[in-house]
């Protein structure tokens, strides 16, 4: 007991340095939490993703199209159970910052693959017969006070309409939500067949990529080399990923989120480090006398070691804490 006095006295020597030095251990592990969330954020997805689940894409490049009759011929390949295919629209509604992502998709298939979007029987089946149908996130929904039946616009930036129109209306036909990631519901999926009927002629009849459910996880890398070996010297090669590796090439457009936040928490801790270590030694430079006073009555070298250890460690906890 002994020992903890001296050291809350040592740390009450100078109220204002102790005050300032957890405020900056504060700022740090504030800073630590902060950032790993937005790398939590860009993973999470990806951690997520099916294990039965291919996407392919063009080899070349993510925003080249394919023709959508490549369909039928990935379908007839030995453990393929259900193909679906999506296209990013791109397109802004009311504002540029109401940025959402927005897929044109064949509805049912593609619910049949995600399986982990809730939505009722009633809407799915408005979905797919819906042609202007779109279905949209709960959190999404919510953050645009969105209901059933409500008339959608979104202003194409990317693809225009026969008339020469950019003005894209849909109908809100279902709610979901995904309870395992609840960032699934930040996006929109409408009626491919809709889109793809309305849009400019030269564009009609392609898609962005193909979604691929197995009915074997452990026939994923044989079917992706079938895939790219039926497409091999087509004008319109491809290249097949696991779900998880597409995410993760995704993303690493934007850059590797994961290894800049770890970099900045680094440089913080460092910093945070030294301005913890030159506060400790300032403080034993200025009660130099009082150490040799404890040494005068017995203290040995080891237990002021270990005082001044506790001193920081006690340090850092607070600002942890």
């Amino acid at each position: 007991m002994k020992y903890w006095i001296i050291i809350l006295a040592a740390l009450n020597r100078k109220r204002w340095r102790t005050g300032l030095t957890i405020s900056s251990l504060v700022i740090a592990f504030l800073l630590f939490g902060l950032l790993r969330s937005v790398a939590v954020v860009f993973t999470e997805d990806i951690e997520l993703s099916g294990d039965d689940r291919l996407v392919v894409a063009s080899k070349y490049s993510i925003i080249d199209s394919m023709p959508i009759s490549y369909l039928q011929r990935i379908k007839s390949i030995e453990n393929v159970d259900i193909v679906a295919h999506q296209d990013w629209f791109g397109g802004t509604y009311i504002d540029r910052a109401n940025f959402f992502p927005k897929w044109p998709v064949p509805p049912k298939d593609f619910l049949d693959i995600y399986q982990e979007f809730n939505i009722s029987s009633e809407q799915k089946e408005a979905f797919i017969t819906t042609r202007t149908g779109m279905i949209a996130g709960k959190k999404l929904a919510e953050r645009f006070n969105w209901k059933i039946g409500d008339r959608i616009p979104v202003i194409g930036d990317i693809y225009y309409m026969s008339n020469g129109s950019n003005l894209w209306e849909f109908d809100l036909v279902g709610i979901f939500t995904d309870i395992d990631n609840p960032g699934n519901e930040e996006q929109v999926f409408m009626n491919y067949q809709y889109f793809d009927e309305a849009r400019e002629s030269y564009t009609k009849g392609t898609v962005g990529n193909f979604i691929v459910k197995l009915d074997s996880k452990d026939a994923g890398p044989r079917v992706a080399q079938e895939i790219d070996a039926m497409f091999a010297n087509s004008m319109d090669e491809t290249k097949t990923y696991t779900e998880k590796a597409y995410q993760q090439m995704f993303a690493s457009q934007i850059g590797d989120i994961g290894l800049i936040m770890n970099s900045i928490l680094a440089a913080v801790f460092f910093t945070i480090l030294l301005v913890t270590g030159n506060t400790m030694s300032q403080s034993i430079r200025e009660r130099t006398s009082e150490l040799a006073v404890f040494k005068t009555i017995g203290f040995s070298d080891i237990t002021m070691l270990i005082l001044v250890l506790i001193e920081s460690m006690v340090l850092c906890l607070i600002g942890a804490i």
